[in-house]
């Protein structure tokens, strides 16, 4: 009887282990059931589904009180079905063919009266010549020839005193074969357009205007390395602010003979609802090196998504971290399952950006009190509603729930941040619009051919984005400063910044 009982109760603990086995089995099967249902509804929304974030629309019983470089590739004539390719008429051994019959415009380039005349005998100074300097120009929908003539002077008693001749411009590449005015419109198509190098030499061409793309490439990297001082003093203006955004974005380059990634990481800052001063910065990887030695000895406020670079200086208290709501909103934004709770969420943050923008129609102290009594209140309310979400265990660790839970619990410590500092900012938009034109330019570009291409790239891009970003041409801007920053004074460097520049040139337009 004994050996029954033992036996049946053996049994019994072996089929109670394999029920917890199944049970456990069960539910990590459900697990991943759940998330595999979260993934396909996520799937089909980016592919059926609207893009856009906006959801919710306040309901009734919440109401709100508010107070490149591309490698060269020769045209040959490959056969192709149905059609075969033309072949280009322009002879490819040279590196720039101008057309002869282009309208010309003379420039007279003469030394002082005062410096023809010999010191020792009185007597005029004999002229000997003409020195000719031809110069592809370009002005907004037409091209034209600037033809520099330097007449050449001599002492006929004194001919061991050499020639005088007046110097040519200060140029930003020397001895080049086209004007400043081509060379900013280069710029401009390629970092504001967003044309690689290839499509503006076919533009050429329709012109009957041939400027190798190598050449092309060669002239934008001077031209990029050139304007460096520009762009360090920009860089050294945003860190000054204490108010920076800060984002990065990959770009390829090419490592002969594949192509790899590399990173632009973008600074950007400033006391003002929407900061001017953008700064691309080309590293080859988005190690968190990079973070640290672009925010070296800063001491502001930083805005910044969650990438661990930014958030582990933020533990060291090295600077106030105000981690971005718009991310948070996307995590939430993306979970398909709780929606009751999703929405719930959703809400709060939009009723916080309702009163931010509200905030910032304001003073800064009326400012600080809006984010005081309005704001905090609900940051507060949310703070502990996802505590008790992540508490009663119902929800699904690697769901996207889950996922946006845990994301907005770990920020707990920096959520309030922004409310404290009257130009803080509820978000990182200000880095992200920036993020906008390497999207669509890597699309066109596709890489950089090198490094020096690439740092090139993010100081070229920096001024004309900063000039957008201010309603300035930049094909003016450029074209000015091109001329002036070879001779400029490095003491009063600033005064070429976009802003700075404008400025100047408003006040010399109304005198």
């Amino acid at each position: 009887m004994k050996n029954e009982n033992h036996t049946s109760l053996e049994e019994l603990k072996k089929a109670n282990l394999l029920l917890q086995n199944y049970k456990t089995q069960n539910s990590a099967l459900q697990n991943e059931i759940q998330e595999l249902k979260d993934q396909l509804t996520w799937l089909k929304k980016q592919i059926f589904g609207k893009k856009s974030e906006r959801l919710i629309d306040v309901k009734n019983s919440e109401q709100l009180t508010l107070i490149d470089f591309e490698v060269d590739q020769e045209e040959e004539t490959n056969p192709i079905k149905a059609h075969t390719r033309k072949v280009s008429k322009i002879n490819k051994s040279e590196k720039i063919k101008i057309p002869e019959d282009l309208p010309t415009e003379e420039i007279i380039l003469d030394i002082p009266e005062e410096e023809k005349i010999c010191p020792e005998t009185n007597k005029p100074l004999v002229e000997i010549g003409k020195e000719i300097s031809l110069k592809l120009a370009h002005i907004p929908g037409r091209f034209y020839i600037k033809k520099f003539i330097r007449p050449k002077y001599a002492n006929a008693q004194k001919p061991e005193d050499g020639i005088k001749i007046a110097s040519m411009p200060d140029g930003i590449i020397p001895k080049c074969r086209v004007d400043e005015s081509l060379l900013s419109d280069i710029l401009v198509k390629k970092f504001a357009d967003h044309l690689p190098l290839y499509r503006i030499n076919e533009i050429f061409i329709r012109d009957q205007i041939y400027i190798s793309r190598k050449l092309l490439s060669q002239w934008v990297v001077k031209i990029g390395l050139a304007l460096k001082p520009l762009y360090d003093a920009m860089q050294k203006k945003i860190l000054a602010s204490d108010n920076v955004f800060i984002d990065e974005s990959p770009v390829n380059i090419l490592d002969s003979p594949k192509v790899k990634q590399a990173y632009m990481w973008i600074l950007t800052g400033g006391k003002l609802k929407t900061p001017y001063y953008r700064c691309y910065n080309f590293k080859l990887d988005r190690k968190h090196c990079h973070a640290e030695e672009l925010l070296k000895n800063y001491k502001g406020v930083l805005h910044s998504d969650k990438y661990g670079a930014y958030e582990k200086l933020a533990q060291k208290k090295q600077f106030t971290w105000v981690p971005c709501f718009a991310h948070i909103r996307r995590k939430f934004f993306d979970a398909q399952t709780d929606l009751d709770y999703r929405d719930y969420f959703l809400r709060k943050i939009k009723y916080l950006y309702l009163f931010e923008r509200v905030a910032w129609n304001r003073s800064e102290k009326d400012r600080l009190k809006i984010r005081q009594e309005k704001q905090k209140p609900i940051i507060d309310e949310l703070i502990e509603s996802a505590k008790n979400k992540l508490r009663n265990g119902r929800v699904l660790p690697k769901s996207k729930m889950g996922i946006a839970l845990r994301y907005f619990y770990s920020l707990v410590p920096y959520l309030k941040n922004y409310i404290n500092h009257p130009f803080a900012h509820i978000d990182n938009n200000v880095a992200e619009r920036a993020v906008r034109p390497i999207a669509i330019g890597r699309k066109n570009w596709l890489f950089f051919g090198s490094e020096d291409a690439g740092i090139a790239a993010g100081v070229i891009m920096s001024l004309v984005q900063t000039c957008r970003a201010l309603n300035i041409n930049p094909r003016e801007y450029l074209d000015d400063i091109l001329r002036r920053i070879m001779s400029h004074s490095n003491q009063k460097l600033e005064e070429l910044l976009p802003d700075n520049w404008a400025m100047n040139r408003n006040s010399i337009i109304q005198k």
